[in-house]
């Protein structure tokens, strides 16, 4: 574990992932300050609570200054479901990042970790095999882009200002408070309502990772000594067809899973799944939560939010 950090600041605390990661860190003892444009009424969260829109760069500048946090885990992004892929908002986040990572620095902050995603790898040739941190990238997206971009410039600061870094490569989530548009809330309530849930061929092989799980394991990260690019993934490959079966298999409708009713998007990679061993081996961490267990989860919160439970 890397030097005890006493006051970790935490971007996007009230987001999908933030919340089970302020979480982690409490637990460990760590004074968490949750920063985030909104939220915190349907959040509540146990700790400090601050209301800034990170893109509003007077507004951090004059936050990071005066809590002067000695650990910081920066999650927020934009996150608005299809429309984050390559929206020109993502200059506005890459930029605010900068000036948060400069700010930190700063003020005497020592190590920090963010939020990187599993598409800055170069998928443009068939993958096979469970992809590790050495692989090469190039995104195919804006995003990827704008990410990988963060990534190379947290890089050459850490060096310039002496600070220990790590960056957390997500591959795909599910659980709790997902966007009803994404792959499990649509099949799950779509099947609750009796109704057909149409998805593509489902061959599409993925690796998914309960956002419990990930909001624990960047906490890990950040509290540990591990530096550079470390893959968030359970390492488990699982096809599509597989996933929204058990979705359906849960519900008890599995004659209302439409496979191949939807077309198959020419750019998807058939094969996307993480290697966790230096989230594993180095970092100490492992998912808790097994796939069906966070499935069945998945589909009770549902069962409630519709009032059918």
């Amino acid at each position: 574990m890397s030097e005890r950090l006493k006051t970790v600041l935490v971007t996007g605390a009230t987001g999908i992932i933030g919340r089970h990661a302020v979480n982690t860190l409490l637990a460990n003892g760590v004074n968490a300050v949750a920063i985030a444009r909104g939220g915190f009424e349907r959040v509540p969260l146990k700790c400090e609570m601050r209301r800034i829109d990170l893109l509003d760069r007077e507004a951090t500048q004059a936050a990071v200054r005066e809590i002067k946090p000695d650990g910081l885990l920066h999650l927020a992004w934009i996150s608005a479901h299809g429309r984050f892929w390559n929206s020109p908002e993502n200059l506005d986040w890459l930029a605010s990042s900068v000036y948060l990572l400069r700010a930190f620095a700063e003020a005497g902050g020592q190590r920090v970790v963010a939020a990187g995603t599993c598409v800055e790898y170069d998928c443009s040739r068939p993958i096979t095999s469970r992809i590790d941190e050495s692989k090469e990238c190039r995104p195919a997206t804006f995003y990827g882009w704008a990410k990988h971009g963060l990534r190379q410039v947290l890089a050459a600061y850490a060096q310039e200002a002496g600070l220990k870094h790590a960056w957390g490569r997500l591959f795909l989530l599910y659980g709790e408070d997902e966007p009803q548009q994404r792959l499990a809330p649509t099949v799950a309530r779509a099947l609750l309502r009796g109704l057909p849930a149409e998805c593509t061929s489902g061959n599409q092989v993925r690796d998914f990772l309960d956002t419990r799980d990930a909001g624990a394991a960047f906490a890990k990260l950040l509290l540990s000594a591990v530096d550079g690019p470390v893959n968030i993934c359970s390492g488990e490959a699982i096809s599509i067809a597989d996933f929204a079966g058990r979705i359906a298999k849960i519900i008890g409708r599995p004659e209302l899973l439409r496979l191949g009713a939807l077309p198959d998007r020419p750019d998807d990679p058939p094969y996307l799944v993480g290697d966790p061993s230096r989230l594993t081996h180095e970092v100490g961490f492992a998912p808790a939560i097994p796939l069906d267990q966070g499935l069945r989860d998945t589909v009770a919160r549902w069962r409630r939010q519709m009032g059918l439970a």
